[in-house]
């Protein structure tokens, strides 16, 4: 999304879209879902009862914005810098790359306990100058070596990477652009040397307008991500940008358009939704959709507050100007918390073991060290979500055995030789090698009883092996 490009835009009735889908190779959730448990008070809360996300767009100048920050801080658990991730700002010069402004939202926002999409590494506008005198192999070549750098620096780090942006036209066909000159399997281009880059990130295609299911320009992206999947291209997941306008710009058909996506094998994400005056009818449509399709892996606003919109004279997002939540705020938190289906793979585990174990013991150790800790109330369990060459996605789950609610909680655990942490979700760390821990985030350290919550983590090392030495202590 572009806040050079976006305002000429012609945003039809099926409204924007973003593609996005989840990597085979690091299958990420930010909690476990437990739709049992108490309605969450806050976005986030609320969409980690099903095993989602609430995410937020934010520029470098929201990090002086008080206001901006205390509600992205209580309200969201994802975030995507506006601009400052993309190509002309990360690569000004050619192989001079600066990746100051985006380490700042990136920084803050980890260091919260949020996760962390990037946006993005290849599309027709804000391109670095020098792309503008290159052509042909020249040009491609300039994208893959942007791709490489970028990635390289970031690798382990974030949740996900829209590795192309907007790359149809209206009518279906591919947008005409300098990229696309280069050769049509530009975007496999793309997506392969994004792969290679970072075994472990989710790689996405970004489109807007691909809401209605028989829109032209949403059958064009879906028959591509159908090739793509067919072939073995390595893409992970669309993302649905979801700039809705007007009084009833929501398509009626929009959870069969991410039903359709989900059923080639990639997960779907809303990447940039608002709504012209902040419609409570259509944001409560546009995430029950997400709520009843188990592969839209979460939400995110473009933006927070009115004030921080490309599209402010419409005031389409969910506080406003004064950082008031309005009615369309409270439409989508009962929303999602009325959400009868989980991401898969987020559901919680027993909270006791099978009633008869195994009579002789498996003939290789479970993925799944035992659970550690003292004994009382709260436990910790670890497990390997995925791995790749060179690290590794953990996640643990926090449990209340006891009969009092937990007012927080910290585990330490002990990674192996050589490992060190990249990123920590849904919890705050205090060291990265060694002998670490990590407490709670500012809302996840209340925990009923017999109730769990769970914080994840990737690993950057030579070995997949799993942390060991699990405490989990509560005050």
């Amino acid at each position: 999304m572009t806040v050079i490009a976006a305002r000429a835009r012609l945003l039809l009735g099926a409204a924007c879209a973003v593609v996005i889908a989840v990597s085979s190779v690091a299958v990420a959730t930010l909690a476990h879902a437990d739709l049992t448990g108490p309605p969450g008070t806050t976005l986030k809360a609320a969409a980690e009862r099903s095993g989602r996300y609430f995410g937020a767009a934010m520029g470098r100048d929201r990090l002086t914005d008080n206001g901006f920050l205390t509600i992205a801080n209580r309200e969201f658990d994802m975030m995507t810098a506006v601009n400052e991730m993309k190509p002309d700002a990360t690569e000004p010069n050619r192989g001079q790359f600066d990746f100051r402004a985006g380490d700042a939202i990136y920084n803050w926002a980890t260091q919260r306990g949020m996760r962390f999409r990037g946006h993005t590494l290849a599309w027709h506008a804000q391109q670095p100058r020098f792309w503008g005198s290159l052509s042909g192999s020249a040009l491609r070549q300039a994208m893959i070596d942007h791709i490489n750098g970028v990635m390289a620096h970031y690798k382990g780090k974030l949740y996900a990477w829209d590795v192309v942006n907007e790359a149809f036209a209206e009518n279906g066909s591919r947008r005409s652009s300098n990229l696309q000159a280069t050769g049509n399997d530009w975007i496999e281009a793309a997506f392969r040397a994004a792969r290679a880059a970072d075994p472990g990130v989710q790689l996405c295609y970004n489109d807007y307008n691909i809401e209605n299911w028989t829109y032209a320009k949403t059958q064009g992206v879906y028959n591509m991500i159908r090739d793509f999947k067919a072939r073995g291209v390595p893409i992970d997941c669309v993302g649905l940008q979801t700039h809705f306008t007007g009084g009833s710009s929501l398509p009626g058909n929009f959870q069969q358009t991410l039903s359709s996506f989900a059923a080639l094998g990639v997960d779907v994400a809303l990447t940039e939704a608002d709504v012209t005056n902040a419609s409570s009818s259509q944001y409560q449509g546009l995430t029950q959709a997400c709520m009843n399709v188990p592969r839209c892996v979460g939400i995110t606003t473009w933006g927070i507050r009115d004030s921080d919109s490309w599209r402010g004279n419409e005031n389409p997002l969910l506080f406003d100007r004064n950082s008031n939540p309005k009615p369309a705020y409270t439409s989508v938190l009962n929303a999602l918390n009325a959400a009868s289906t989980t991401v898969p793979g987020t559901s919680t585990p027993p909270s006791t073991p099978p009633s008869t174990p195994p009579s002789t013991p498996p003939s290789t150790p479970p993925s799944t060290p035992p659970v550690t800790g003292q004994p009382g109330a709260c436990t910790a369990t670890y497990r390997t979500a995925s791995t790749w060459n060179g690290g590794y996605q953990g996640e643990v789950t926090v449990a209340n055995n006891g009969s009092a609610a937990l007012t927080g909680w910290t585990v330490q655990l002990t990674l192996a030789g050589g490992q060190t942490v990249a990123n920590v979700w849904n919890g705050i760390n205090t060291g990265t090698s060694g002998t670490i821990s990590v407490r709670n985030a500012a809302y996840n350290g209340s925990v009923g009883a017999n109730a769990s919550t769970s914080f994840g983590f990737l690993v950057n090392g030579s070995t997949g092996t799993a942390p060991g030495s699990l405490t989990c202590t509560s005050p």
